[in-house]
Formats: structure tokens, C-alpha cells, sequence
């Protein structure tokens, strides 16, 4: 059986002659970049290219990434705008209360009182806490705060979410 795969970054192009790329990071893990360690390129006709990380930089918002044996732009090119993963057997134990980002897009966000939102399509790490946009069946998403005054439960068997409504937050 495959082991199920999680987007970790995006190659959005190549950085330099000597092979590096430039990712978009789609994960809180500082070390998931750390050299020696392997992730997965998958191109868009679903090909597979295991990756080894030998050297890792943060250059203007961005995380620079260099792949043993892939020293020439050349060996990179083809490389733009696939996705990074990593196999579920890679992802790091999380603490209580901490979720991958696949285990919440997607879940149903309902307010203590029953009445139900909208389902997380994205979510975003602007600062000191991340921000769970939620799209709703009519209107403007609503922006949930991970905060612990909003968020009063998380159940990923149940896909379900449960919020605290914030003054202001459905405006």
C-alpha cells in the first residue's frame, strides 16, 4: 500500500546556476528543511522524485533549498511548480491541542450555539497564531483566529469545529 503524501512547500523557481530552488513553505516545521533530510517532488503527470536536502537558506520570505547531486540550474529546472511532500510516516508527533493543517482544512466550524459557519478551505500563518479561513455558503469568508478565546473545540474524527463567536468576526 502507498503511504499517503502531505504538501510541505511549493517549488516556485529556481534560485541562481548551482541548483537551488525557491519554495513557498506550507508547514510550521523549521526543521522539516533541515539538511539530510528527504522529501518528495511530485510533478503535475504524477511522477515522483525523491529529493535529499544538503543545503538549506531563508533568502527575502522565502526558504532557499539545495538537493544533493543537483548542482546545475539544469538539474532543477524542470522541478518549478511542483509540490514538496513528505510521507505520513515523516510527520512529527504533534503536542495536545496541535493539528496538521491537512486535519483542518476541511472540517465544518459551528459556534457553541449549534449554528454552523461554514468548512476551513485555508489557512494562514501570519504571525503569532495561525488563521483558519472559513468559507461560508453565502458571503465573504470569515477569518477564525487559533486562538483559545475562539477555539473551544477541535474533533478530527468528526471533522467538526466548534467556536466561540468574537464580536465582529462575521461583519
Amino acid at each position: 500500500m502507498e503511504e499517503k503524501m502531505y504538501n510541505v512547500g511549493k517549488i516556485v523557481n529556481t534560485h541562481g546556476i548551482r541548483g537551488e530552488v525557491k519554495v513557498v513553505r506550507i508547514t510550521d516545521f523549521e526543521e522539516r528543511f533541515h539538511e539530510g533530510n528527504t522529501v518528495y517532488a511530485v510533478k503535475n503527470n504524477g511522477e515522483i522524485i525523491e529529493l535529499v536536502i544538503d543545503g538549506h537558506r531563508k533568502h527575502k520570505g522565502f526558504d532557499l533549498l539545495h538537493f544533493e547531486g543537483k548542482n546545475n540550474i539544469n538539474d532543477v529546472e524542470h522541478l518549478k511548480g511542483c509540490y514538496l511532500k513528505i510521507t505520513e510516516s515523516q510527520q512529527t508527533d504533534l503536542g495536545e491541542n496541535e493539528f496538521y493543517y491537512h486535519e483542518i482544512i476541511g472540517c465544518s466550524v459551528f459556534t457553541t450555539s449549534g449554528e454552523k459557519i461554514g468548512v476551513v478551505k485555508e489557512i494562514l500563518s501570519p504571525g503569532a497564531n495561525d488563521v483558519w479561513v472559513t468559507k461560508r455558503p453565502k458571503g465573504k469568508d470569515v477569518l477564525i483566529p487559533y486562538i483559545e478565546d475562539v477555539v473551544k473545540e477541535v474533533n478530527i474524527e468528526d471533522k467538526k469545529i466548534t467556536i466561540e463567536l468574537m464580536e465582529g468576526l462575521l461583519d
